[in-house]
């Protein structure tokens, strides 16, 4: 994965409050996956695409209406088309809660990766969204590269990934976040990640 490097498709990235600041390259090793993590982590991104969501209560559903609608909204200068920023968010939502993490986390890395475009490929060859290396489809996945670039599937990817380094670091997402970019221990990243992730923090106005 991933993202302190300069994208070949973005050469500035948006970053919280409108400004933009130029990437900054890096890198990130492959490391030996364990069979048993390797094996879980494959289970996790093989299952099927995300559902409609379903609620037992109607107030969960309303509030889920309410971020979706408050976040089109932010989201609107980088995704004009409704039809698309409406299925974005809905799959970052479903695969940020899938891998139980914060929504607004994932948002923000995102915004650091790649400025939300689908297409980003860094100097280093991370792909899509989440800026995910290609390296993963082999140790996880189909082996495809290709398949990086559809939607739920970089989503998937990169929400599991960061899943396992959070649990490898024991829930020290500053630690995480820095395994993520190849650059564990330096703040600089996860400070960008923490930042953007303002832009994306949202209360329910009707709670």
């Amino acid at each position: 994965m991933i993202g302190r490097r300069a994208l070949v498709a973005l050469p500035l990235l948006p970053w919280a409050g409108g400004a933009f600041r130029p990437a900054i390259a890096g890198t990130q090793a492959e490391e030996p996956l364990a069979d048993s993590i390797r094996s879980a982590l494959a289970a996790a991104i093989a299952q099927e695409a995300p559902p409609k969501p379903v609620f037992d209560r109607i107030e969960d559903r309303l509030a889920y209406l309410r971020w979706l609608g408050a976040m089109s909204e932010r989201l609107k200068r980088r995704k004009a088309e409704h039809h698309t920023r409406v299925e974005f968010l809905q799959s970052v939502w479903y695969e940020s809660r899938r891998a139980g993490l914060d929504v607004s986390l994932v948002l923000g890395l995102i915004q650091v990766e790649s400025g939300f475009r689908k297409y980003a490929i860094s100097v280093a060859g991370a792909r899509g969204y989440m800026q995910v290396m290609p390296f993963w489809t082999r140790l996880i996945g189909d082996g495809e590269p290709a398949r990086l670039f559809h939607l739920q599937t970089n989503l998937r990817f990169g929400c599991v990934i960061l899943r396992h380094y959070l649990d490898r670091e024991r829930g020290d997402l500053f630690l995480a976040l820095g395994r993520y970019n190849g650059s564990r221990g330096k703040a600089e990243y996860p400070n960008l990640v923490f930042g953007a992730r303002k832009a994306w923090d949202w209360k329910d106005p009707g709670s």
